[in-house]
């Protein structure tokens, strides 16, 4: 089994070669404006308390945040969405590992803004087996500090790739969630965070794994 970051290396060179330049070179222009604002400073910080959320998941069922605190500690994970590919592989490493993260007496789950429907495509073709809840209009992303507006020069390049936002996350914002993962203790207080702008890095599962 590859690591996430060797597959996130071999998704990387393959749309090197996908990608026309002047795409790739928004990308990374929308990056580096993104990592100016220092979110990962700025957002919630381990210490501090998690806020309850009562979300609903791919099935319409309501998923509260402090019940599941009750039993066990909770691993919390924001993806941008279903059309993204280094979500993809993240979510398939979390699956891939979620049998050590349970062992670990915790719950896994991950949060988008996206429309259940698109959570339950999800689900279904990557066979994951923990929640897929939805942050309706980024609410508790905004939260936690961790929710960022698109850039208007790198939302017609979203949209010619055919990601538009508007579609995907029913609402008029081009706004997303950074990625990022929350270990929250049962007194509801964050003991692991790991969130990077730049959404081409992803966490250490192992790293993960051990701060359980």
């Amino acid at each position: 089994m590859k690591k996430l970051s060797q597959q996130i290396e071999e998704l990387n060179s393959n749309l090197s070669t996908q990608l026309s330049p002047e795409v790739i070179d928004t990308f990374g222009k929308s990056i580096h404006d993104l990592k100016t604002k220092n979110m990962e400073e700025n957002s919630i910080r381990v210490g501090e308390k998690f806020p309850d959320f009562i979300l609903f998941n791919a099935d319409n069922q309501i998923i509260n945040l402090t019940d599941l605190l009750k039993k066990e500690k909770v691993v919390i994970a924001f993806f941008r969405g279903n059309w993204c590919p280094y979500c993809n592989l993240e979510l398939k490493a979390l699956q891939e590992n979620s049998g050590k993260i349970t062992g670990k007496k915790a719950t896994l789950l991950a949060i988008s803004p996206q429309k259940l429907d698109y959570s339950k495509e999800l689900r279904s073709n990557h066979r994951l087996e923990f929640e897929l809840l939805r942050d309706k209009d980024n609410a508790l992303a905004k939260q936690i500090g961790i929710s960022f507006q698109l850039q208007d020069y790198a939302i017609p390049v979203y949209r010619d790739l055919g990601i538009n936002l508007f579609d995907f996350n029913s609402n008029n914002e081009n706004e997303l969630p950074v990625p990022a993962v929350f270990v929250v203790d049962t007194d509801q207080t964050i003991i692991y965070k790991f969130m990077d702008s730049n959404y081409m890095n992803r966490l250490d599962i192992n790293e993960l794994i051990e701060n359980l």
